[in-house]
């Protein structure tokens, strides 16, 4: 019997159809004098406005009157593409001034520009580990899905630690050849669970048993620190991390990944690794952008102050009413239903009666019985806003009689 092809495709999405994790996408128009509202499709073809309560733009650097100018400017200067590949006529002055921005930001000697935050996961850690003999990995087990394709893909040896677990990690490096190349892998803010990775002990412990550590910043690059550096810079440990990893996509407003370090590994991986060689550049317009967003950012605390007065009044908020959250000192906001099902219908309510957009978080995002709804305020959520999410998400929680004991 010949295969049917179209029959298993089928199959397959019937069966997450019925696990209630099917992903719907809502088609939405941005508006950048009106964030965070957005006009919404609806499948009948009407249109409405509605409240973004779950964008990764969490500091709206998007619509930045800065960052507009710079990627209009350019888009009129220079056209909408790179032309190639950063080998091939590709490597535009906007990028090699990004990157001396990127490295300044983190106090690195270099930094290499990708086309997004999860190559530049994939292709950085594939490439070390499979270049460098007899590599062993150590990774944070709540890592994002990039880097454990990376890691999966270099096929090195590896172990998995207890999330932001000390004793496991170093439990885990002893039990390894001291003289062997090392890895450690883990994040600053972890974007399902919220919390908050122990970067100084980690570092600690790289240079106890002569490991790299790679800390992948993503959701902390332009919000915390200084100057946007992420937690590191926070916490004072930059020249203690090895490679820093993060993204333009979210802090910053824009789309893109990269990597900091020194300047030796930033070439190696420039010349080894195929997930930058042989792709297209990043469009020097949004390279023009991301430069106005990452120096606006340097010189500005004021976003990130009001970033974080809103995430704190909307944490109360929650607070006030019973309802269970994973608090840290995170900016996100997770508030777990623990079923897909009843996960997905409180978003559609939430969207179709009261034109508020958050979306359901699923596995394989988060493990089975732990869906959520993920929340991130950000400084345009004016009070008003916040107050009505809040007392909109009660009502509707208490239509499915679930436990609000606050956490």
């Amino acid at each position: 019997m010949t295969f049917n092809y179209d029959s298993f495709f089928s199959k397959k999405l019937e069966d997450i159809q019925l696990e209630g994790r099917y992903r719907v996408f809502a088609e939405l128009e941005r508006t950048a004098e009106n964030f965070p509202k957005a006009t919404y499709h609806d499948e009948s073809g009407a249109t409405r406005e509605i409240t973004i309560w779950c964008g990764n733009d969490y500091l709206g650097m998007s619509r930045h009157p800065k960052v507009i100018k710079a990627m209009a400017e350019m888009v009129q200067e220079g056209g909408g593409g790179a032309g190639g590949t950063r080998n091939i006529a590709g490597t535009n002055h906007h990028h090699v001034l990004l990157e001396k921005e990127l490295a300044d930001l983190h106090d690195k000697e270099a930094a290499l520009i990708f086309t997004s935050g999860f190559v530049a996961n994939d292709s950085t850690l594939s490439t070390l580990a499979s270049q460098m003999p007899n590599t062993v990995i150590f990774s944070d087990d709540l890592n994002h899905a990039s880097m454990i394709q990376g890691i999966r893909r270099s096929r090195a040896e590896k172990h998995i630690f207890r999330h932001n677990d000390l004793e496991h990690l170093e439990s885990l490096l002893q039990s390894v050849d001291i003289n062997r190349p090392k890895i450690i892998a883990f994040e600053s803010v972890y974007s399902m669970d919220n919390s908050v990775g122990k970067i100084s002990e980690i570092c600690a412990l790289a240079k106890k048993y002569n490991a790299i550590t790679f800390l992948d910043e993503v959701h902390a690059v332009g919000l915390y620190g200084k100057r946007g550096g992420g937690i590191a810079e926070e916490l004072g440990v930059s020249d203690q991390v090895d490679v820093i990893q993060g993204t333009l996509a979210k802090g910053f407003g824009l789309i893109g990944g990269y990597i900091a370090g020194n300047s030796n590994f930033v070439d190696f991986i420039r010349s080894y690794a195929s997930g930058f060689i042989f792709t297209t550049a990043i469009s020097p317009v949004i390279a023009a952008g991301a430069i106005a967003s990452v120096r606006h950012l340097k010189a500005s605390s004021t976003e990130r102050s009001q970033h974080q007065q809103q995430v704190a009044k909307f944490k109360q908020a929650l607070r006030d009413r019973n309802i269970t959250f994973m608090d840290s000192p995170s900016h996100i906001v997770p508030v777990v239903i623990g079923e897909a099902i009843k996960c997905k219908k409180i978003c559609d309510i939430l969207l179709d009666e009261f034109n508020i957009y958050v979306q359901p978080i699923n596995y394989p995002t988060v493990p089975r019985g732990t869906e959520r709804l993920r929340f991130t305020p950000n400084p345009f959520h004016s009070d008003a806003m916040i107050e009505d999410c809040a007392n909109t998400l009660e009502s509707v929680l208490n239509r499915f009689s679930l436990d609000k004991v606050a956490a």
